[in-house]
């Protein structure tokens, strides 16, 4: 016993000892609550309902006709009542409460006087009140008060998520100041030129006194044009850290709000920041949303962009010539911009930067690389060679890919095979297991054969890189035929042996099952498009080199309206009519090399039907 009290005494002492430095500053973080979400406030809420709800129902539950009540002091039933309003209170000598409610406008002696009731027959007391009801009270605060309370409460919102309601005119551009752009020319790849241009406008904003010196001005605005993905964004930001100014990034769309009046506030507004912090750089991405042709109030257009536009030619037109500010501006779509805003002494230089050629996508690629642990195998060169065609944007996106399909396999590198299976799912899309029949795998099998054995067959053709029957995105297969190298011509020849290329899956289809597919739709479309643009855009035909589609400034607009040109009927059936001869003549070929090929055909077809994918070095060995 004397153990077992020893050992329970033993663990019952518990020793604290304190630091033997305490901190000198302790930080207690209260995270911030809404006040209508706050305890007080539902207290309150509490205790007005309490309120409201006891007051409103007393002691004086049952309520009797006044006719009663009168009749009851007649009878000298009644002690005492007390009137509080329009309602009567009565205590009867029976000791039970009841209360009546009188005419408004009317007093309760003016009702005893009526009836002719002495008061003396209330045995107690006859009192009258004037108390304010809580009730009466509570109302018109309601009425008045709650609207405002709720206002309070919706502009809060709106000021967490877009700023206060006086804020509406205040430019919403990001602004950078100097040093906190870290890019810099040497982290953009390729754009050897358009990098050229940027460097003198990083030399304008650096020695501005050298150019003013010799009279020259400064540009007062520059349009990077180009394609989506190919780094205007990125240019411009380089310009930014190259240059060390206060960099002003903004979108064209934000400029646009549901009020009038605000585009051109924020517009003024930013402006006002560029002069007062120059020399300095204003970066307006996607200048198209508000710098459309002027006029047009159909189509997308209506007074607030316009006067935004205004606004902005106004700006750009009131730079003073010793103002070292230099607007940017990147798009897309530079046939929809307003000629009085690409006009000099606006933008005066429009750099068009367009997708990288080979040499810039090994750049592109190699900066994207740096992180990444890549095989030794993999050749950039050769990786450069199979992307003609992808803009920065893509062999970023190609390369990202490639890592988490390296991740999801638990491999520690990035292998060529990786890579080539990105570059698929970018252009086309994520492998897909599809239920088809043996038939209609079997008529897949000889689409893509049909499509792979002519472009194997006519001139200028890229040699086939991937035959597969492998469902992708929407298809059910694909052959692939890249480019081997950068084109920057078209010939007739070649644009012929392309659309011979996409038929020859149909052709396929009617020469072995004499039956056809919707599958065909998406190489019908091409086709006649590229046909079409023979026609009318290239003069590749026997009407001549002319141009039939729409001679008007004002083409884009006749596009959304679905106008494809501005041409005569008769000029319109001839134009049908070539382009059925051009297609024609590219079936009636594709149907001829592979009725020649038939037995080749045959045996493509089965290789893939039981392999499913065949790369260009296999199909390379089944056609000769």
């Amino acid at each position: 016993m004397a153990q077992q009290k020893s050992k329970s005494n033993k663990k019952q002492e518990i020793k604290f000892e304190l630091p033997k430095k305490l901190p000198k500053k302790v930080i207690i973080q209260v995270k911030k609550q809404s006040f209508f979400g706050s305890t007080p406030f539902l207290l309150l809420l509490g205790l007005l309902i309490y309120l409201t709800s006891s007051l409103g129902s007393s002691s004086f539950q049952q309520e009797i006709p006044i006719g009663d009540l009168v009749k009851k002091i007649n009878e000298e039933k009644i002690q005492d009542v007390v009137v509080n309003g329009d309602r009567v209170d009565v205590l009867q000598k029976d000791g039970t409460k009841v209360y009546a409610k009188k005419e408004s406008g009317i007093s309760f002696d003016q009702i005893l006087s009526n009836n002719n009731i002495d008061r003396s027959k209330i045995s107690g007391k006859l009192e009258v009140v004037h108390k304010v009801n809580f009730l009466d009270v509570l109302s018109p605060l309601l009425m008045f008060v709650l609207p405002v309370v709720i206002l309070f409460f919706f502009l809060k919102q709106m000021k967490g998520q877009s700023g206060e309601i006086m804020s509406f005119g205040k430019s919403r551009a990001k602004v950078f100041t100097k040093g906190q752009q870290k890019v810099t020319f040497k982290d953009v790849a390729g754009c050897e030129e358009a990098k050229r241009e940027m460097m003198e406008i990083v030399d304008f904003l650096k020695y501005p006194a050298k150019y003013r010196k010799l009279g020259a001005r400064i540009p007062k605005g520059v349009l990077l044009v180009g394609p989506s993905g190919v780094g205007k964004t990125l240019l411009a930001r380089a310009i930014a850290g190259e240059a060390g100014v206060p960099f002003f990034s903004v979108a064209g769309s934000e400029f646009m709000e549901m009020l009038v009046g605000v585009g051109s506030s924020r517009v003024r507004d930013l402006f006002n920041m560029a002069r007062e912090r120059q020399p300095s750089l204003i970066f307006i991405d996607e200048v198209d949303a508000i710098g459309r042709q002027r006029g047009m109030g159909i189509g997308g257009g209506h007074d607030e962009r316009e006067q935004t536009l205004n606004q902005i030619l106004i700006e750009m037109d009131g730079f003073d010539v010793r103002t070292n500010v230099i607007v940017l501006a990147a798009t897309n779509r530079p046939d929809m911009l307003d000629p009085a805003l690409i006009r000099p002494g606006r933008f005066d230089r429009t750099i068009t930067i367009p997708l990288p050629d080979l040499q810039d996508r090994e750049e592109i690629i190699k900066i994207h690389m740096n992180g990444k642990p890549i095989d030794e195998k993999v050749s950039v060169e050769k990786l450069a060679r199979k992307t003609v065609g992808f803009s920065g944007a893509d062999l970023e996106n190609m390369l990202n890919e490639a890592a988490i399909l390296t991740a999801r396999e638990n491999r520690d590198k990035i292998i060529e095979k990786d890579l080539e299976e990105a570059s698929l799912k970018v252009t086309i899309g994520s492998e897909r297991r599809t239920l088809q029949t043996d038939e209609e795998k079997k008529m897949t099998a000889y689409h893509e054969s049909g499509h792979a054995l002519v472009a194997a067959s006519v001139k200028e053709s890229d040699p086939v890189q991937r035959v597969s029957i492998v469902a992708r995105g929407q298809t059910l297969g694909h052959t692939d035929v890249p480019p081997e190298r950068d084109r920057y011509q078209l010939t007739q020849t070649r644009i012929t042996s392309l659309i011979t290329t996409m038929l020859g899956g149909r052709a396929a289809e009617e020469i072995v099952f004499n039956e056809f597919t919707a599958g065909a739709s998406n190489d019908i479309k091409r086709a006649t498009e590229l046909a079409r643009k023979m026609v009318t855009e290239y003069g590749m035909s026997s009407l001549g080199p002319i141009n039939y589609e729409a001679k008007s400034d004002f083409s884009w607009l006749a596009k959304e309206f679905g106008e494809s040109s501005q041409i005569s009927d008769e000029m319109s059936s001839k134009i049908d009519s070539e382009i059925e001869k051009i297609i024609g003549s590219c079936y009636k070929e594709a149907k001829v090399i592979l009725t020649e090929k038939r037995s080749t055909l045959d045996k493509v077809s089965t290789k893939l039907l039981e392999k499913e994918t065949l790369d260009g070095d296999e199909f390379k060995e089944l056609i000769n």
